[in-house]
């Protein structure tokens, strides 16, 4: 995995606040103190983020990168068990009050994110009861989606969370190009990289994405929607509430939770 490298800094703009679902609901003190103690970073692919029960010292709001929480196992295999992207925060061990984490975080798909100090969080969250609010009800969310993921690893076809997986990206982002390799989605899904293979090369042939020198191209959300399995429902359903105020938002309240039915029959049962 790559080491946490130093990336471009810039300064944070209420323009960029805006593209954080949890950053553009807090309140104008809240927004004040983020404006002038963070950072705005473009991250790169696979950037470390935090590293297992090493203190964590930075809190990052995702703007269309996506950030992946995975659980190492002993003999250096690895399973993704969250995502985070424009509509959370990382570091949830601080909310609980821990200092550390026992999984591994590191950026899946590059982009912007705003980074703040970890004592600055705190200190946010000790002294906003809305902000602290709001990301409680973030961390349900977060929650109960794992929940869900865990039983569709288990119950459905890796075509199905193929599906899933990608439009849960494609949500996140501010392109139909999605930077990822075959073996690095493998490692997602937590299958062999051949499953992931047959299950993308499906869903290439039914015009639903393309691939090509390690990026994924989405061509059809409605055919993928209808490819997915129910947990991506699911997933718009925990997050609707947090999503639904951001600009330009694909999960809105009028139509969280619907799918597009496309002409495509579901494969992979």
């Amino acid at each position: 995995m790559a080491r946490k490298r130093g990336p471009s800094i810039l300064p944070v703009t209420p323009s960029a606040l805006r593209q954080n679902a949890i950053l553009n609901a807090v309140g104008d003190a809240t927004a004040a103190v983020v404006l002038e103690r963070g950072a705005l970073l473009k991250l790169a692919l696979r950037q470390q983020i935090y590293e297992s029960e090493q203190p964590i010292d930075e809190v990052y709001f995702p703007l269309d990168a996506v950030l992946s929480v995975v659980a190492r196992m002993q003999d250096g295999s690895q399973i993704e068990i969250g995502t985070i992207g424009r509509e959370g925060m990382s570091a949830f061990p601080l909310l609980m009050g821990a200092s550390s984490t026992a999984n591994v975080c590191y950026c899946q798909v590059r982009g912007e994110a705003i980074r703040i100090p970890a004592a600055v969080f705190r200190e946010l969250t000790a002294t906003d009861p809305a902000f602290r609010q709001l990301l409680d009800r973030y961390l349900q969310a977060y929650v109960n989606m794992l929940g869900q993921l865990a039983a569709c690893n288990r119950l459905h076809s890796v075509y199905e969370r193929c599906a899933r997986w990608l439009l849960m990206t494609h949500d996140r982002v501010r392109s139909d190009e999605i930077p990822l390799t075959h073996e690095f989605l493998a490692m997602m899904l937590g299958t062999g990289r051949s499953g992931v293979t047959i299950a993308a090369s499906t869903l290439q042939q039914a015009g639903f994405m393309k691939y090509s020198h390690g990026t994924i191209t989405i061509l059809d959300r409605a055919g993928l929607e209808n490819a997915a399995c129910e947990c991506y429902e699911v997933a718009q359903q925990q997050f609707e509430g947090v999503l639904r105020a951001m600009p330009g938002a694909r999960v809105k309240k009028a139509d969280a939770g619907k799918r597009t039915r496309g002409s495509a029959p579901r494969r992979g049962r």
